[in-house]
C-alpha cells in the first residue's frame, strides 16, 4: 500500500495524462501547448465533454449555450446575503452553488460549468461594496468574466489570457479534486454534488488555495536584490517556497510555461513579471543547493498568481478562479464516472489494537 495512493491507479480515463518524468501534460490526445493560448473555454467544453453528453451543441452553438446558462445562473444572486459575505470568497461562492438544482443533464452540467464564473466576479464586487454585473450572454465566456468583474468590456489581451489559464487548468490527470468528484459521482448523487465535492477539495491549501500565497511572497521581497536573502531565511525556518514543487512533475511544470506565455501579451505585467522572474531564477538557485537530491522546479501556481493579479482578481479570490477552469474537468470526469458504472470503494488496512477475545 501507498500513502496517499501515490501509484495506485485508480481509474481509466480518456480525458488526460500527466507525465511527471517528461513534464508533459496530454488532454484528450493534444499536448498542452497546442491547446493553451488557441481555444476558448466553449471549445475546451466541447473537447471534454464530447461523447459523455447527449445533444452537446458544437461550436458558436456550445458558446451561445454557456451565455445563456450565464444568465440563468445568476439569477442566484440574490441570495449573496451579509451572512455568505462574511464567509472567503471561495466559501460564499461554494453556498451559491449549493442552491442550485442538482442533475445528470446537458443542461446541468452546462449550468454548474458556468456557475463559479458567475458567482466569483459578484462576490468580489459585493465584499468591495459594488452592484454585482449581470452577465452579457452574447459574449465569449472569458470577456463576460471580466466584464463583470470591472464592470467594463475586456480587452483582447485580457480575454485572451485568461482563456488561457482556464484552458490549461481545465484538467491534470486523477488530481485531488478531480478524484473527489468521481468519487462522489460513482455514488450516482448528482453532477452538482460531484462538483461540490471537487470545490470543496480544491479549496484546501495543498492543492487550488495555494496560489495566493505567491502574491505575499512576491510583495514580501518587494525587490529583485531582496530576492535571495529572503528565500534563504525563509529556507532556514522551515518554510515552503510558495510557487515551486510538485507532487508529479519532476521537471518544470508545462503549464508555468503556458501561462508564462500568456502574461507576456499583458502590458500591466510587464514589470512585476521581470521581478517574478528574478525571484524564480533565484528561488531555483536555492533550491538545487540546497535539496540537490530532488527536483523542486516552477509549478503552475507561481504564474498562476501574476496572471490572475494582473487581471486585477484579489489573491483571495485566485481558488474561484481555478474553480472556473477546472469544473471543466471535473464535469467530464463524473461523467466518465458514471459511464464506466463502478462504485469506488477502496479497502484500508487496520492498524488499530487487536481486539480481546474473552478469558
Amino acid at each position: 500500500m501507498s500513502d496517499g495512493l501515490e501509484n495506485v491507479v485508480a481509474a481509466h480515463t480518456v480525458l488526460s495524462e500527466v507525465d511527471g518524468a517528461a513534464g508533459r501534460l496530454v488532454i484528450r490526445g493534444f499536448e498542452l501547448e497546442v491547446l493553451a493560448g488557441r481555444l476558448g473555454v466553449a471549445a475546451a467544453a466541447e473537447l471534454m465533454f464530447s461523447g459523455f453528453f447527449d445533444g452537446l451543441p458544437r461550436g458558436p452553438a456550445l458558446a451561445e449555450a454557456l451565455g445563456k446558462a450565464r444568465a440563468a445562473v445568476f439569477t442566484e444572486i440574490g441570495g449573496l446575503d451579509a451572512g455568505l459575505l462574511a464567509l472567503s470568497p471561495i466559501e460564499a461562492v461554494r453556498a451559491l452553488m449549493a442552491r442550485l438544482e442538482d442533475g445528470d443533464d446537458l443542461a446541468t452540467a452546462l449550468r454548474w460549468l458556468v456557475a463559479p464564473a458567475v458567482f466569483t466576479p459578484a462576490v468580489i464586487r459585493a465584499r468591495a461594496g459594488r452592484k454585482p454585473v449581470a452577465p452579457d450572454p452574447h459574449l465569449p465566456h472569458a470577456a463576460d468574466i471580466l466584464r463583470m468583474l470591472h464592470g467594463r468590456p475586456a480587452g483582447a489581451a485580457e480575454a485572451a489570457a485568461l482563456d488561457a489559464y482556464l484552458v490549461t487548468v481545465c484538467d491534470h490527470g486523477l488530481n485531488a479534486s478531480t478524484f473527489a468528484a468521481r468519487v462522489v459521482a460513482s455514488t450516482r448523487a448528482g453532477l452538482g454534488s460531484a462538483v461540490l465535492a471537487g470545490l470543496s477539495a480544491l479549496k484546501g491549501p495543498l492543492h487550488g488555495g495555494a496560489p495566493g500565497p505567491v502574491i505575499a511572497m512576491l510583495d514580501e521581497i518587494g525587490e529583485a536584490a531582496r530576492a535571495r536573502p529572503w528565500l534563504e531565511e525563509a529556507l532556514a525556518r522551515g518554510d515552503r517556497l510558495m510557487g515551486f514543487g510538485h507532487r508529479i512533475y519532476r521537471v518544470r511544470d508545462p503549464r508555468a510555461d503556458a501561462l508564462k506565455r500568456a502574461i507576456t501579451r499583458l502590458d500591466a505585467a510587464s514589470g512585476r513579471l521581470a521581478f517574478a522572474e528574478a525571484v524564480e531564477q533565484a528561488a531555483l538557485a536555492i533550491l538545487r543547493e540546497r535539496k540537490p537530491a530532488r527536483s523542486l522546479q516552477t509549478n503552475v501556481e507561481f504564474y498562476t498568481a501574476l496572471l490572475l493579479e494582473a487581471l486585477d482578481f484579489p489573491p483571495d479570490s485566485f481558488t474561484c478562479v481555478f474553480a472556473m477552469g477546472r469544473v471543466i474537468g471535473w464535469l467530464a470526469h463524473a461523467q466518465e464516472q458514471i459511464a464506466g458504472g463502478r462504485l469506488i470503494r477502496p479497502q484500508s488496512v487496520y492498524v488499530g489494537p487487536t481486539p480481546q477475545r474473552a478469558a
